[in-house]
């Protein structure tokens, strides 16, 4: 019988129906209070969706679309369970993680950056993670020191 007449899975969907894990980063998984919270959160929505999807009634539909909330309920359970939670700065007087930090590049610009963990960094909302190669060099500075990146040199202006 061809297997256009069977309810029975192909091969082809059982390959796509098996997304790869995302990949999980080899840091320490740092987190702010905020950012455990939001992990917390994405892995309620992820298998929040996955159960939605279970109640899909064609089998091959039902994988397909459970794929990805699977995947994600994997990656941000394993991230919660190994986050590690730093605690707000309470000294301001040198860059550390939780710190937003103020500085001035060679071209003029001021940029402004809170330094927290991989899962929530978002350079566009003003967040870079702990583990980028600016927040590295700026760790453990204080203000008026200045650090090179490439060919340009940062000067810090403020920590807070």
């Amino acid at each position: 019988m061809s297997v256009a007449f069977t309810k029975e899975e192909s091969s082809e969907t059982a390959a796509e129906t098996l997304l790869p894990d995302r990949p999980i980063s080899p840091h320490p998984n740092l987190v702010t209070e905020a950012g455990l919270k939001a992990l917390e959160l994405q892995l309620r929505q992820a298998r929040e969706a996955y159960e939605a999807a279970g109640a899909i009634e064609e089998v091959n539909e039902r994988r397909r679309q459970q794929a990805g909330p699977l995947r994600d309920a994997r990656y941000f359970a394993a991230r919660v369970h190994t986050a590690q939670l730093v605690r707000e700065p309470t000294s301001f007087d040198n860059v550390a993680f939780g710190s937003t930090v103020t500085f001035s590049r060679d071209d003029g610009r001021v940029q402004k950056y809170r330094i927290v963990g991989e899962d929530e960094a978002d350079p566009k909302a003003g967040s870079i993670s702990f583990a980028s190669p600016v927040a590295r060099l700026l760790m453990g500075k204080a203000v008026a020191d200045v650090v090179s990146v490439g060919d340009q040199e940062l000067e810090i202006l403020a920590i807070s």
